[in-house]
């Protein structure tokens, strides 16, 4: 499951660049979920979910799905207006990070002065890609990697509370109300701007692109949905902090992706940075396995 979600969302940041050629972030935010939504119907009328919940957990999951997707994808799309997606996968690298200091709070999960010590030598590679994009004065590209900084935190607090409510809820349940919570706020959100705006048969007009309506497909579908099926499992089975260090495996694919496909630069200052990003990344989580040096954090 870790596997298969690495590869779908290594390739997510791609796709949205594509998706952000023809329409804004708020109408792909919409679609997006058009299509998650219509995944899950499917799903439910062909018998392949089975969903049956009440009131009460319906509230116990609207916590989750306002961190993932629906802030999470905001904050990532916006910021992909300004950042790369190589700059995205690299910055991505840092969620492992957060969720290990998240779970060790919130979770009371333990970590050792090496682990420590490795998560501020991954911190240091954000940082670094920050100063180095921001030396060139170029405000707009380091607000994009500020925002997606940010959505890395709100995967690090989704990865920590999912862990939770996955030995209450199964993985399908949980990602049935994730996907029809966002599909309701971005769709309104969306159709309410281009009413404000008068532009309501703006809202279609993206679907005349092809390489648009692949992009959804493949966002809302595989990118949203079964990333979100494949995330639950995947914390239902292994800690919030192991689970982690694997969608540092994206970051590789992403920049490979984005350099091949979209014909994106990549300097120095992005190798160095990811090497700081996943080589912390991979000492936080190896240095907890070493037996008898474990302190609480």
């Amino acid at each position: 499951a870790a596997i298969f979600y690495v590869l779908i969302t290594g390739h997510s940041f791609l796709f949205t660049k594509i998706a952000l050629r023809t329409g804004d972030p708020v109408d792909i935010l919409a679609h997006r979920f058009v299509a998650a939504f219509i995944g899950v119907i499917i799903a439910v009328l062909f018998g392949w979910f089975k969903v049956n919940f009440n009131k009460e957990q319906v509230l116990k999951i609207i916590p989750l799905a306002l961190l993932y997707p629906l802030t999470f994808f905001g904050l990532q799309t916006a910021g992909l207006q300004y950042a790369t997606s190589s700059e995205a996968g690299i910055i991505s690298a840092s969620a492992p990070i957060f969720t290990l200091v998240m779970a060790s709070f919130f979770l009371k999960e333990k970590s050792n002065t090496l682990q420590q010590l490795s998560i501020i030598i991954s911190v240091s590679g954000v940082v670094y890609v920050a100063v180095m994009k921001g030396a060139s004065l170029d405000f707009n590209n380091l607000l994009g990697i500020m925002l997606l900084t940010l959505s890395s935190l709100t995967i690090a607090g989704y990865n920590v509370l999912a862990r939770r409510l996955t030995k209450s809820f199964t993985n399908i349940e949980l990602s049935s109300v994730m996907i029809t919570i966002s599909f309701v706020c971005y769709n309104t959100a969306a159709i309410i701007k281009h009413l404000l705006n008068g532009s309501i048969k703006d809202y279609f007009a993206p679907y005349s692109s092809v390489s648009f309506v692949i992009s959804i497909i493949y966002l809302g579908i595989l990118s949203s949905l079964v990333s979100s099926l494949l995330t639950n499992y995947m914390l239902s089975k292994i800690e919030a902090s192991r689970a982690g260090v694997f969608t540092n495996l994206g970051t590789v694919v992403t920049i490979i992706a984005g350099v091949l496909i979209l014909k994106e630069k990549i300097y120095n200052y992005h190798i160095i940075g990811s090497i700081l990003i996943v080589g912390g990344v991979i000492g936080a989580n190896y240095f907890k396995h070493i037996s008898g040096k474990t302190t609480s954090a």
